[in-house]
């Protein structure tokens, strides 16, 4: 091939190549970049109050956990809520059954109000910013007025935690967090009758 027949093939290849690229969609040219802009809270934008699900505020209304009461719950400290559900189970006497039922009532009262209050100052929030209508001032006055009930939600929840082991016994309290799924044993040290020790321990990835 000669030199002028070359150029020529050289340009004739890169205008082919333009002309792909021009046609081809603007999402499909970068699909091989490795970029990705989209935000994970796609969907979110479409909320009522876009920091509070439906299930969120459900909770927040009822005086649900939402997860409040983790620091207790998953480090064996059981709540009112889940013992009465599991009264038979671990087998609640009447005492304790009247005993845990008291301390129920007593944190959904502090808990609901909280949690509407929590669900309107969120509202609030959300209308702030959707409107423009918000400085620096006003940003700190609300989240100020937010960390306040929520703290005080979150105690209303630990502090219902904190008196349940006064009321159970230690085989009751094994019980429930076995129930619960949060048994510590160490399946390397606890071999269940009948099985092979070397294939347990090599199942459970004990060596």
């Amino acid at each position: 091939m000669g030199r002028q027949s070359r150029g020529e093939y050289m340009v004739y290849r890169y205008c082919v190549v333009l002309a792909v690229l021009l046609c081809m969609p603007v999402g499909l040219a970068y699909a091989d970049s490795g970029s990705d802009h989209r935000s994970k809270y796609i969907g979110q934008e479409a909320r009522e109050i876009k920091t509070l699900s439906v299930e969120d505020m459900d909770e927040l209304s009822t005086g649900k956990g939402w997860g409040l009461a983790k620091a207790a719950e998953l480090n064996g400290v059981p709540g009112p809520i889940h013992l009465l559900e599991m009264k038979t189970e671990i087998k609640l006497s009447v005492e304790q059954i009247e005993l845990i039922e008291g301390l129920y009532d007593k944190m959904k009262e502090q808990a609901v109000p909280l949690g509407l209050e929590l669900i309107d100052l969120e509202k609030e929030l959300n209308e702030a910013f959707a409107t423009r209508n918000i400085d620096e001032e006003r940003l700190k006055d609300i989240l100020n007025r937010i960390s306040d009930v929520y703290g005080k939600l979150r105690f209303a929840h630990l502090s219902t935690h904190l008196k349940t082991p006064e009321i159970l016994t230690d085989s009751q309290m094994k019980l429930y967090n076995k129930l619960r799924g949060y048994s510590s044993d160490d399946p390397c040290e606890n071999i269940p009758e009948g099985h092979d020790p070397v294939m347990w321990k090599r199942h459970n990835n004990c060596e």
